[in-house]
């Protein structure tokens, strides 16, 4: 009977070491998956960590709608009266009648200004101002700096007509594409003494950044 006892006893022994073991790992398992705080850390929480250590930031919006340095760029003004100082001149030989006479706007102002179009001119009582000789004014404005100038040419007398004395010119820029209402004219120093002669032949160019392409029109009328 007792060496029953003692085979049953030791057949035990083996498999209660073996439960325990199991249990010990068991719980060893359980202790490792456990969060800081002492609770199981869910699948869905380590999946999502990852995700957002892997995607980079989304950048800032303030940062993507900064603006580039174009944006800073500011366009160029058309002249003004203010900006400019002008000057009327006969052009051609000395004794030859005003014929041909040259008009000039220096920019007189401490900033770029741009001019475009033609000068209303008015040659003493006409009734209007010169009409603009056709083809003679530039395709786009063009940027007078700061002692810059431009040039107009006038045809006093066109050949063939009834003429009037002049003796006064007054000049103004015109209305900026009809955007505004013209500027008030000057009036300008004559290019000759006394008086010259005009009739209803007589023109303007357009406003031209030399002489040259100013008077040619004018100098081949």
């Amino acid at each position: 009977m007792r060496t029953a006892a003692r085979r049953a006893h030791s057949t035990w022994k083996p498999y209660a070491v073996g439960a325990a073991v199991a249990a010990a790992l068991l719980a060893t398992t359980a202790c490792e998956g456990d969060s800081d705080e002492g609770g199981p850390v869910p699948p869905s929480a380590s999946a999502s960590q990852s995700q957002s250590q892997a995607t980079p930031p989304a950048p800032d919006d303030d940062a993507s709608e900064a603006p580039t340095d174009g944006d800073d760029a500011v366009g160029t003004d058309l002249c003004t009266m203010k900006d400019l100082t002008f000057t009327a001149s006969k052009y051609g030989e000395r004794g030859e009648p005003a014929r041909h006479i040259m008009v000039v706007a220096t920019n007189e102002s401490d900033k770029a200004c741009e001019i475009q179009n033609a000068p209303e001119i008015m040659l003493g009582d006409a009734q209007g101002p010169a009409p603009v000789m056709e083809g003679t004014e530039a395709d786009e404005p063009f940027t007078l700096a700061p002692g810059e100038k431009a040039y107009a040419g006038v045809l006093a007398t066109g050949g063939n007509r009834d003429t009037y004395e002049v003796t006064f010119m007054t000049l103004t820029l015109g209305s900026p594409g009809g955007e505004a209402e013209a500027e008030e004219p000057v009036e300008l120093e004559m290019p000759t003494e006394g008086s010259f002669q005009a009739d209803d032949g007589q023109r303007v160019t357009g406003w031209q950044p030399t002489e040259g392409l100013a008077m040619r029109p004018v100098t081949q009328s």
